[in-house]
């Protein structure tokens, strides 16, 4: 009788750690952390207040760097506006965000000019905000900014992170889009994640 107990036991502890491992298995993907990207609050290039409720509803590229970038920022930002281009009507269902990590120049003034002078494609986003709330997104973004030279002259540069990422229309992130590929390469791998 005891050794019947016992494994009756044994048995309904498996089914019990069964049905716990199950039910942790069935809800992880849909409250797994998101390892890149997460909320913010920033300002578009035309002073709205905006969250990352705006990376919603259709795929994004989010992108940050500075206006004053000599290079690698107007670069990637045409690299992208390519990319678009060669999705086709894909496309239109891609977003360019461009985040600032230059916050003290970089006003929604200064940004509206610049994506004016990028010729970026309509729905194009570029978002600063107040030291705080460029820290805050960089962080959530896992991106490394910094300034170099005297932060109090107006020659200073910013160190940043080169990479693109790429957001599903859910917001959360889907892949890496690294600094030095073609715009071949990003439509590909664009191209890969909307299929």
């Amino acid at each position: 009788m005891k050794r019947f107990a016992l494994i009756f036991v044994i048995l309904g502890g498996l089914a019990l750690a069964g049905a716990i491992g199950w039910r942790l298995y069935d809800r992880a993907p849909a409250e797994a952390p998101q390892v890149v990207g997460g909320p913010f609050e920033l300002v578009d290039q035309n002073g709205r207040k905006v969250d990352e409720g705006v990376l919603k509803g259709e795929w994004s590229t989010v992108f940050f760097g500075f206006t004053y970038c000599p290079d690698v920022c107007p670069m990637t930002l045409q690299a992208l506006t390519e990319a678009r281009e060669l999705l086709g009507p894909k496309g239109e269902d891609l977003r360019i965000v461009f985040i600032s990590v230059d916050p003290k120049r970089d006003t929604p003034g200064q940004m509206k000019a610049y994506l004016e002078a990028q010729d970026l494609p309509p729905g194009t986003l570029g978002l600063t905000g107040t030291p705080e709330q460029v820290a805050q997104v960089a962080k959530a973004y896992r991106v490394y900014y910094g300034v170099a030279g005297d932060p109090d002259s107006d020659s200073y540069q910013v160190n940043h992170s080169t990479a693109a990422y790429l957001m599903n229309p859910k917001g959360r992130y889907d892949r890496v889009l690294g600094y030095g590929m073609t715009p071949e390469q990003m439509a590909e791998q664009i191209e890969a994640a909307m299929s």
